[in-house]
C-alpha cells in the first residue's frame, strides 16, 4: 500500500470516528487538513461526511459551508445537507434544497417529510407522499410512519394512511403499527389504538407496549396502563425509562400519590430515578398528585445532567401551583443562564406562570424573547399561551392584536380569545367570536362552552345560556360535565331564578359535587336568600370539609343583615374544626415591582401618603354621589359609630392598591389590580366613582372575573 492510500485509508477511519463520537475538535482539524493538504485530493465522499459531522454537532453554518464547496454534489450530498436543515427544523429551506436534486430517491423524500412531520406540517408532507406515489417511486416502512406522524390530530387522515398500510402489506412492519398506535392515542381514538395493538400480536416490540401504556394513561385509565406494564413484565420484554415514564404518567392520572411512592421507591433501587426521562414522570407525578414542590426540587437535584425537557417540566410543576409561580420564572431564568435554549413547551410553561401572576412586565419580557426567539414548531401553542396570558393581566387589545395577527388558529385559539372577552365582561365579542369559530368549521370542545356559558351568566342571557347548553350534545355530542352544569346554575341564580337553579341540580345525571352547590350558594349571597344559602352551604361542606369559604360566606350573609349572633356561631364553627379563612389581600405591579395590600394595612413605606389620598378622595367621591355602603364593613355595631365603619370601610385592600397606582403612575396611565377574593361591594361602587374623578382606566382581576372601570362605569355593567 503506497503513502497516499494509506493516508486517505487513515482520513476516512478518523472522519467517521469524529461523527460518531460527535467530535467537533478534531473534526474541524481534520477539515483544515482536509482543505490545505495535497496528499487528500477534492473528494465528493469526504465532503459528503464533513456535513454529516457538522450536522450532528449542531453546526448548521459550518454544514453549509462545507455542501457549498462540493463542485459537483451527488444525491447524498443533497440529502445529508437537507437532514441537516431538518434537525434545525428548517423544512422550507431544506424544500428548496431538494428541488435542486435531479433525481431525489426515497432517502431523500422520507428525509423532507419527515422534516415537515417533526414541524406539523401536514399539507407539504402530504403533497411529498403523493407525489412520490404518482412518480411510482415505492415506499417504505420510514415513509409511511413519517406521513402518519405528520398526520398529526387529523384523525380521518390517520385512518386512510392505516387502510393504505394495510392494502400495501406494511401493516406487518412494526413501526408503522406503533406510529399507527401512537397518533391514534394523541388523537383520541383509544379503541383503533387497542385494535394496532393487539393487531400486533407476535410482532409488538417495546416501544409497541410503551405506547399502549401512554395511550391508556393520555384517556384516564390508569388502572389498565399499570396492568398492561405488569403484563409486558410477565412476558419478558425488557424495560427502559421510556416504559417507566408511561407508567409514571399512570399514577399521575389516577391521583395515585400512594402508589406513586411505592414505585419511586423500587426506582431507587434499579438507578432509574437519575434518568432525566423518568425524572421528568416523577416531577410531573409529585407536582400534580400534592406530593409538593419540595419533592419535585429533590428529585430534580437528584439529576446530574438534566435536559431540557427536565428544566420544562420543572417550570411546568412550578407554574401549575400559583403560589410558585415567581419560582416558575426563576426556575426559566437559571435555565437559560445554564444555557439551554427554550422551545415552544418552556414557553408555554413560564407564560402559565405570568399569567397566574397577571405581571404585565414579566409577560412582555416573555414575549420579547419568543419574538427574538426560532421557534418554527409549534409556535401556535405560544401564540394561545400568549393570548391567555394578555387577557388575564387584564390587557385585551394586546391579547386581540396577537389573535388577529396568527397565521392559523385552532380551536385552543378561540378558546381563549372567548374566554378572556367573557372573563372581562364584553359579552357580545365572546359569543360573536364563537359564531365566527362555527363559521369556520372549528370544532367546539367542552372548554368552549364552559367560557361561552360563563358570558351567559354573566350578563343575565337566561334563554341564550338554555340554547347553547342544549346544542352541546344535540349538535356537537359533547356531554355536560359538572363545570357546564356549574355555569347554568350561576346563571340561573344570578338572575334571581334560584328555584330553578336547585331544580337543575335536583335533576342533574350525576352528583352535583362541591362545584355546582358552591354555585348555587354564591347566588344566594348575591340575593341574599340565608335560608338555601345553609342548604347550600353544608352540601358543599360535605364535599369539602375544610373548606372555609362556604363559612365566610354564610357569616358574612348573617353580618350583612345584623345577625350577628348567627355570625358568631359560624365563627366558632370554624375554631372548633380547624377552618382557617384565606385572607384578603390585593396587589399592583409598579415599575417591575409587586406591592401586596391587606386590609388596613400599615406596612407598606407609602402607608401614609395612600391613606392621605384615600382621604382627599372621599371628599370629592362624596361631593359626586358616593355613599359608603355600611353592609360590606361587617363590623358589629359596638358603639364605635359610623365614622369608625367608614373608616374601615375606606382601608379595604382593593381600594389601598388602587390608591398606591393612582399615586405611583403617569397621569392617563391605566393601572391593573389583582384581589385574591371576590371584589366587595362598596368597593366596587367607589372604584366606579375613582375611575370618573381620576380619569384613569382601572381593572380590577378578582378570584372570579374582571371588573374594566371607566368614566364611572364597569364592564360588568354592575351584573356580577
Amino acid at each position: 500500500m503506497n503513502q497516499i492510500s494509506w493516508t486517505l485509508q487513515r482520513f476516512r477511519n478518523l472522519l467517521k470516528r469524529c461523527i460518531a463520537d460527535g467530535d467537533l475538535v478534531t473534526g474541524k482539524s481534520l477539515h483544515s487538513l482536509y482543505i490545505k493538504s495535497l496528499l487528500i485530493p477534492p473528494s465528493t465522499y469526504f465532503s459528503n461526511h464533513f456535513i454529516l459531522l457538522y450536522s450532528k454537532c449542531g453546526r448548521l453554518a459550518s454544514a453549509r459551508n462545507a455542501f457549498h464547496h462540493i463542485s459537483v454534489p451527488n444525491v447524498f450530498s443533497f440529502n445529508a445537507i437537507i437532514a441537516a436543515y431538518a434537525k434545525e427544523s428548517r423544512p422550507h429551506i431544506a424544500h428548496q434544497l431538494f428541488d435542486q436534486i435531479p433525481q431525489p430517491d426515497l432517502v431523500s423524500y422520507n428525509t423532507l417529510i419527515s422534516a415537515y412531520a417533526e414541524c406539523g406540517e401536514t399539507a407539504p408532507a402530504l403533497d411529498l407522499f403523493c407525489g412520490m406515489r404518482e412518480m411510482g417511486l415505492d415506499m417504505d416502512g420510514f415513509t409511511l410512519s413519517a406521513v402518519i406522524t405528520a398526520s398529526c390530530d387529523d384523525i380521518g387522515l390517520i385512518s386512510q394512511l392505516h387502510s393504505v398500510a394495510v392494502s400495501s402489506g406494511f401493516d406487518s412492519y412494526v413501526s408503522v403499527n406503533n406510529t399507527l398506535l401512537t397518533y391514534y392515542g394523541k388523537n383520541g381514538a383509544l379503541d383503533d389504538a387497542k385494535r394496532a395493538f393487539y393487531g400486533m400480536d407476535g410482532i409488538r416490540d417495546e416501544v409497541s407496549w410503551n405506547s399502549m401504556i401512554v395511550a391508556y394513561g393520555q384517556h384516564q385509565e390508569g388502572s389498565k396502563a399499570l396492568g398492561l406494564f405488569q403484563e409486558m413484565v410477565r412476558r419478558g420484554f425488557s424495560v427502559d425509562m421510556f416504559t417507566l415514564a408511561s407508567v409514571l404518567t399512570a399514577f399521575t392520572c389516577l391521583q395515585d400519590l400512594s402508589g406513586g411512592l411505592q414505585f419511586h421507591g423500587q426506582l431507587i433501587k434499579t438507578g432509574f430515578q437519575q434518568n432525566p426521562h423518568v425524572g421528568s414522570g416523577l416531577i410531573d407525578l409529585y407536582s400534580k398528585c400534592g406530593g409538593g414542590m419540595s419533592d419535585c426540587r429533590k428529585v430534580f437535584e437528584g439529576i446530574t445532567e438534566p435536559d431540557l425537557v427536565l428544566w420544562n417540566t420543572m417550570v411546568s410543576g412550578y407554574s401549575q401551583n400559583e403560589e410558585f409561580s415567581e419560582d416558575a420564572i426563576e426556575c426559566f431564568r437559571q435555565m437559560q443562564r445554564i444555557g439551554y435554549r427554550p422551545n415552544d413547551c418552556s414557553f408555554v410553561c413560564v407564560i402559565s406562570a405570568c399569567s397566574n401572576l397577571s405581571s404585565p412586565s414579566q409577560g412582555k419580557q416573555i414575549h420579547s424573547l419568543v419574538l427574538k426567539s426560532d421557534i418554527p414548531s409549534n409556535r401556535i401553542s405560544v401564540d394561545n399561551a400568549l393570548i391567555a396570558m394578555y387577557s388575564k393581566s387584564g390587557n385585551l387589545q394586546d391579547a386581540r392584536r396577537l389573535f388577529d395577527r396568527m397565521a392559523e388558529h385552532n380551536t385552543v385559539s378561540f378558546n381563549s380569545m372567548i374566554a378572556g372577552y367573557a372573563q372581562h365582561g364584553i359579552e357580545m365579542e365572546s359569543l360573536s367570536l364563537f359564531q365566527r369559530m362555527l363559521k369556520r368549521g372549528i370544532a367546539p370542545t367542552s372548554i368552549t362552552f364552559i367560557s361561552v356559558l360563563s358570558a351567559c351568566a354573566h350578563t343575565g342571557r337566561v334563554e341564550e345560556g338554555w340554547n347553547y347548553f342544549k346544542m352541546m350534545k344535540e349538535k356537537f355530542g359533547i356531554e355536560p360535565e359538572a363545570e357546564h352544569y356549574s355555569c347554568m346554575i350561576d346563571l340561573l341564580g344570578r338572575a334571581g331564578k334560584l328555584s330553578e337553579a336547585e331544580n337543575l341540580i335536583a335533576t342533574m345525571p350525576f352528583s352535583p359535587g362541591s362545584v355546582g352547590w358552591a354555585s348555587l350558594l354564591g347566588a344566594c349571597r348575591i340575593h341574599g336568600n340565608i335560608e338555601l344559602a345553609v342548604k347550600a352551604a353544608n352540601q358543599v361542606l360535605q364535599f369539602e370539609p375544610s373548606n372555609a369559604a362556604p363559612y365566610v360566606v354564610l357569616s358574612n350573609m348573617y353580618a350583612s343583615a345584623g345577625r350577628w349572633e348567627e355570625v358568631a356561631t359560624v365563627r366558632k364553627l370554624m375554631r372548633d374544626r380547624g377552618i382557617k379563612k384565606k385572607p384578603g389581600c390585593s396587589w399592583i405591579e409598579v415599575k417591575k415591582r409587586i406591592h401586596v395590600f391587606v386590609a388596613e394595612d400599615s406596612s407598606h413605606p407609602m402607608i401614609k401618603e395612600i391613606y392621605e389620598f384615600l382621604e382627599e378622595m372621599s371628599g370629592k367621591m362624596k361631593r359626586a354621589g358616593y355613599v359608603p355602603d355600611m353592609r360590606w364593613a361587617l363590623v358589629k355595631d359596638d358603639g364605635s359609630g359610623e365614622a369608625e365603619k367608614e373608616v374601615r370601610l375606606g382601608h379595604h385592600s382593593e381600594k389601598l392598591a388602587v390608591a398606591f397606582g393612582l399615586i405611583s403612575t403617569r397621569d392617563g396611565e391605566p393601572i391593573l389590580v389583582v384581589k385574591n377574593l371576590r371584589i366587595c361591594g362598596d368597593c366596587h361602587n367607589a372604584i366606579k366613582f375613582i375611575s370618573a374623578i381620576a380619569g384613569r382606566e382601572i381593572t380590577v382581576r378578582d378570584a372570579h372575573r374582571f371588573h374594566c372601570f371607566k368614566d364611572g362605569q364597569c364592564s360588568c355593567g354592575d351584573y356580577w
